[in-house]
């Protein structure tokens, strides 16, 4: 059988104390992605550095301080916390297993990660099918700073929640990565979330990195064709129309397809032909720390998207 490349030759930076999103729609990549940085996904090729140091694939590869400093929210609060254990007892379990507190301490650093994400101390008797899908996922973030890491995967920790409860908890993540430095890898379907807690962005399609740059140069002009989609997909409620309307052609191929050129080349609306099928696309380095992977360049593209842009108005 024909293997399933679900990320291809990515390559991307995250820098301390800064937030860098991942986006692209569902199986892109971008959840196998997270699982590989943390541990839970060896990759079959390639290298992960942290710190300057080569991880081992597996999280069991990995020394108790790296595994510590390496943290994942994952998107299912229901599924991620044990049922039977009550809250204090969740956020207590990584600061025992790391050793992160003497044990005279284990009770008092309960309650300040809880005041951390805004739970009253009360919830720590409480089981987590007594609270809401927000307070659920909070106890997530709680039990994950525990570890005092330096970087959080957060795998769209904000998608089942309603959008109250999305701003609390994004709200609570800014506060935390100001007060305590730290890095975050957010992975998320939300633009509007993108835009609001990142840094810079990876747009990822198929397992490949299409293009990357500071999170509001790359939506309020996007270069790729695929960003270009993503970013006329999200509404535009202030009646300017200044997203040109971007149709996707065709559907993606199949996971197991032999994809010899451009990923992309089957739905994109600027392709060039059999260069675009057959060839690879080179990394294009602009400005401003973007990158792109596209066979065009990049003053055509603009040229193309300045022109549906008019088309739009």
């Amino acid at each position: 059988p024909q293997p399933v490349r679900a990320v291809n030759g990515v390559t991307l930076d995250i820098e301390a104390g800064r937030t860098l999103a991942v986006v692209g729609e569902s199986g892109s990549g971008k959840s196998t992605l997270a699982r590989c940085v943390v541990g839970l996904a060896p990759p079959t090729g390639g290298t992960i550095e942290f710190r300057g140091e080569r991880l081992g694939g597996r999280a069991r590869q990995r020394d108790v301080g790296t595994r510590q400093r390496i943290q994942i929210i994952f998107q299912n609060p229901e599924s991620a916390l044990n049922p039977q254990r009550t809250v204090g007892e969740i956020i207590a379990r990584p600061l025992t297993l790391y050793n992160c507190v003497e044990p005279a301490r284990v009770e008092a650093r309960v309650g300040e990660l809880m005041q951390a994400v805004n739970l009253p101390a009360r919830y720590a008797s409480r089981y987590p099918h007594q609270l809401s899908g927000g307070e659920k996922q909070r106890v997530s973030i709680a039990r994950v700073l525990g570890t005092e890491p330096d970087l959080i995967i957060c795998d769209e920790p904000t998608s089942a929640l309603d959008i109250s409860v999305q701003a609390a908890v994004l709200n609570a993540l800014s506060d935390l990565q100001a007060r305590h430095g730290l890095s975050y890898m957010f992975i998320s379907h939300d633009l509007g979330v993108v835009r609001y807690i990142s840094d810079r962005v990876a747009v990822m399609y198929l397992g490949v990195v299409v293009e990357t740059g500071p999170t509001e140069a790359v939506f309020r002009g996007p270069h790729h064709p695929y960003t270009e989609s993503l970013a006329a997909a999200v509404p535009d409620l202030s009646g300017r129309q200044e997203q040109p309307d971007v149709r996707l052609q065709g559907t993606p191929p199949s996971p197991t397809a032999r994809i010899a050129g451009c990923v992309f080349a089957s739905r994109c609306p600027r392709r060039l032909g059999p260069l675009c099928e057959t060839v690879p696309p080179p990394v294009q380095e602009l400005v401003a720390g973007r990158r792109l992977a596209c066979h065009i360049p990049v003053d055509e593209l603009a040229r193309l998207q300045g022109a549906g842009r008019a088309a739009a108005r």
